[in-house]
């Protein structure tokens, strides 16, 4: 997992509260596991004109010009700012694929779902919350300022903006570490590695018939 230590990216604007997993993923592209390839396909039903499949040249399909991923200003944006109870809806993991696949390093919203709030830090994406007020004011600034840019500072928990305003954040300490050394749950477990493979020799003297 990449590691998360400061950001700066353009800001992405998705001024819409409830935004549930179906519109950031559709069902239709859940059979893959790959964890890649989701991007493209990022709020599919609010980009394209019609409903995308599995294995189509999306390249080809006709987009919706006003929905901002698809506005020239916002091109190469890897900061979400987007409004109260972001990701909710069914569990999938895919949602936060579909963002990392596109570029998103980090969310800024007021709350979001439990479910989808777990599996960013488990990706390496940085979902924070700061509140309505805060969230309010930015996507003001945003709106004024093409080009926009936030730098997320995970180790100092703070949003930093072009003027130099900050607003802290608040993130679990055992997360902040996870995502500052880039491990996820398969990296915390290897962390462990001698002490499973000295277990396992142990238990080969111990049991041989298990390892027959």
């Amino acid at each position: 997992m990449e590691k998360f230590t400061v950001h700066k990216g353009l800001v992405i604007p998705l001024d819409r509260s409830n935004v549930d997993t179906d519109a950031i993923i559709p069902k239709q592209y859940l059979k893959s596991i790959s964890k890649t390839g989701f991007g493209v396909t990022l709020f599919d039903d609010w980009r394209y004109v019609k409903a995308g499949e599995p294995g189509m040249d999306h390249s080809k399909r006709e987009i919706k010009e006003d929905f901002v991923l698809n506005q020239a200003r916002y091109q190469g944006g890897s900061v979400l700012l987007a409004r109260e109870n972001f990701g909710c809806g069914s569990s999938r993991e895919h949602a936060v694929w579909a963002l990392t696949d596109y570029g998103i390093r980090a969310v800024i919203a007021p709350s979001y779902a439990d479910i989808f709030f777990n599996n960013s830090f488990k990706n390496g994406l940085l979902p924070l919350v700061l509140s309505e007020g805060d969230v309010g004011s930015l996507f003001k600034a945003v709106e004024a300022n093409e080009g926009y840019e936030l730098t997320v500072d995970l180790e100092n928990q703070q949003v930093i903006t072009p003027e130099g305003k900050t607003y802290n954040f608040d993130v679990d300490e055992f997360r902040k570490y996870c995502l500052l050394n880039g491990l996820d749950d398969i990296g915390l477990t290897l962390q462990h590695a001698d002490e499973i493979k000295a277990y396992e020799e142990k238990r080969k003297v111990e049991a041989p018939w298990l390892f027959a």
